[in-house]
């Protein structure tokens, strides 16, 4: 089985344009539970243009599912990890201005640094996962660092499925073959959408959960939440 987090950034994004509380991301979250979402992942940056701390402290006792939480391992990052305690952190290398997540770690040049971050992490009992792209030599030192798994950033293959997807989908399948090989659960996450997900899926059919934002609130403009979730779930199954 292959799980769905939901990301509930652009909800927040919505909520922030406005201000107030609407659309909420509390009640935003839950409903994507109860329509059969099995995590809500959400990555707060440090000038909280969607995302804020306070969100994460309140939807902690909602999320009754998965809670996967993604962002650069600041001071201030840690410790709202740790406050909150998560099932999961996931291990990004965005830059503080980024407008969104668009490379992996370089593992190698921030090997100690992972190293020491991913310890703590698991002294607190929460799963960790860093963000790479598709180079074997690097997913090779991902696994060095005691990782529980790594995310693939699948922007190239969103970009390069339309024109060739069998081309689009090699290096991830090779990727994954090797995070597998050394023992890592592999997730996957960006631009991934109801066109190009059953086929990734297809050809990695052990992958362990997909992170599905943008595209997924934008086909709920049109489709309607709880259709666009279950339409997601039956892609990634």
């Amino acid at each position: 089985m292959t799980n769905l987090s939901v990301n509930v950034n652009k909800i927040a994004t919505l909520r922030n344009a406005r201000g107030g509380n609407v659309p909420c991301v509390e009640t935003v979250s839950v409903d994507i539970q109860r329509f059969g979402a099995n995590g809500i992942t959400v990555h707060p940056r440090p000038d909280e243009r969607h995302i804020t701390r306070a969100d994460v402290h309140n939807l902690r006792p909602l999320v009754t599912t998965e809670f996967n939480i993604e962002g650069y391992p600041s001071d201030e990052f840690m410790q709202l990890v740790l406050d909150v305690v998560p099932e999961q952190v996931t291990l990004v290398p965005d830059a503080p201005g980024v407008l969104t997540s668009n490379a992996g770690w370089e593992v190698e040049a921030h090997y100690d640094q992972l190293c020491g971050i991913i310890a703590r992490l698991h002294e607190a009992g929460i799963r960790t996962s860093i963000f790479v792209g598709t180079d074997l030599d690097n997913i090779r030192w991902a696994a060095k660092t005691g990782t529980d798994r790594i995310e693939l950033y699948t922007g190239p293959y969103a970009h390069d499925f339309a024109a060739d997807r069998e081309a689009a989908i090699a290096p991830y399948v090779a990727a994954a073959e090797v995070a597998r090989d050394l023992g890592l659960a592999i997730n996957a996450g960006h631009d991934l959408s109801l066109d190009n997900l059953p086929y990734f899926k297809q050809r990695i059919p052990w992958l362990a959960e997909v992170s599905i934002g943008h595209q997924l609130i934008s086909d709920a403009l049109y489709l309607g939440l709880e259709a666009t979730v279950k339409a997601y779930l039956h892609a990634v199954q």
